[in-house]
This record gives C-alpha cells, sequence and structure tokens, in this order.
C-alpha cells in the first residue's frame, strides 16, 4: 500500500469515527463515545445506530407526580423551567418564581442517555439532589413545585416534555452566546425553533432580583 493510499485510509477511518462520535453527542449521549468511536472507526456506525434513541425520555422522577392539565383543581399557568445548577439557571428560576409564583412550576434537569445505564447513578442522584434543594427553595415561597429529570438530548428533551405536559411556557437561563455550563449544542435555538408555546429566556449578567428578561 502507498503512503498516500495509507494517509487516505487512515484519515478516512478517523474522520467517519469523529464524525459518528459527534452525532451520537448530538443525540444525547456522554462524550466519551466519540474516543471509542475515532478508535473504531466505520466498524462503530452500526453499533451508534443500534444504540442512539430516538425520543429523549424521563429518567427519574420527583416524589409527587405532576398533575393532568386538566385535571379537577389544576393549576394555570403550567411553567417549566430548565435547570443545571449553575448561576444563569439560578436566575431562570429567581424570575420564574417572581413571574410565575401563583401558578405549577416544573423544574427540570436533562442528563446523558448514558446516565441513566451507570450503575452507580451518580449523575441522576446528583441531578436529583440539585432540583430537590431548588423545589425546597420554591415550596419556601409558597410555590406549587414538582420535579423531573430528563434524559436526552436537552433542547428536545425540554420542549417535547413540555408538549407531554401540557406546559404554558417554558424558562431557561442563558450565558454568553449559549445556554448554561451543561446545556450547550444551540439548547436556546433548538427550544425556541421547536417549542409550541412562549420560551423565556433570561439573560446572563441578569440580577436574580429583577426578572427584565426577553421573551422570545
Amino acid at each position: 500500500m502507498s503512503p498516500v493510499v495509507l494517509v487516505i485510509f487512515i484519515a478516512s477511518w478517523l474522520i467517519i469515527g469523529l464524525v459518528t462520535g459527534l452525532w451520537m453527542i448530538r443525540r444525547g449521549h456522554d462524550p466519551f463515545w466519540v474516543m471509542i468511536a475515532v478508535i473504531a472507526g466505520p466498524l462503530f456506525v452500526a453499533p451508534a445506530l443500534e444504540r442512539v434513541e430516538r425520543r429523549p425520555r424521563l429518567a427519574a422522577q420527583g416524589p409527587e407526580a405532576i398533575p393532568e392539565a386538566g385535571s379537577t383543581g389544576s393549576i394555570r399557568p403550567r411553567v417549566l423551567v430548565g435547570l443545571d445548577g449553575s448561576p444563569a439557571s439560578e436566575r431562570a428560576l429567581t424570575t420564574a418564581l417572581e413571574l410565575f409564583g401563583s401558578g405549577l412550576v416544573v423544574l427540570a434537569e436533562v442528563v446523558n442517555y448514558d446516565a441513566t445505564d451507570d450503575a452507580s447513578h451518580r449523575a441522576l442522584d446528583a441531578a436529583g439532589e440539585r432540583l430537590a434543594v431548588a423545589a425546597a427553595r420554591a415550596r419556601d415561597a409558597g410555590v406549587s413545585v414538582r420535579f423531573e429529570v430528563l434524559a436526552g438530548p436537552p433542547g428536545e428533551a425540554l420542549w417535547r416534555f413540555a408538549e407531554e405536559q401540557e406546559m404554558d411556557v417554558i424558562v431557561l437561563g442563558r450565558r454568553g452566546r449559549g445556554l448554561t455550563a451543561r446545556l450547550l449544542g444551540g439548547v436556546t435555538s433548538d427550544v425556541v425553533a421547536h417549542a409550541t408555546i412562549p420560551v423565556l429566556v433570561v439573560e446572563p449578567g441578569q440580577a436574580p432580583d429583577a426578572p427584565g428578561s426577553r421573551s422570545r
């Protein structure tokens, strides 16, 4: 095999693996798959297609079920707040409580699909603990609150969950040009582009006690 052909072969192998790994991340999987995909190259394409899930799903349910939208005594508005423990998402929570505290506030954090396969459940437990702390803060303010941990691509997981639960508005925190630290990859634009309900994006640098955020 000539050096040129060898270089082309190796480059093609690595590129196919890299593209496959990045696609898995985009579809809500752990970044460690990129390393495996680059090594396996085109051999990894079939396993990746088999492993990737088609829709986000519920990863862990909170202690209280979310009441159905049309149930007797249901509260309006129904507000979904995307959290991840960052200062930006804290601003989103503060804004949601101040603007929609009379309604039902549902808190959600998104983990990757692979976190649900981890026997230690570290990521799920950490997300659940963060949500429980945030929910306690909401209850102390007299707000009716529920929380869930979702699995999948963050943006899609949030807007699909909002649709399924018949939410009235989605509230997200934004930092810089992207979303919060863990909600990366065009999450804001994904939610805004696909959500069938209003999306309130709390801008970076906004004081937690001043909810003058922009609706998009």
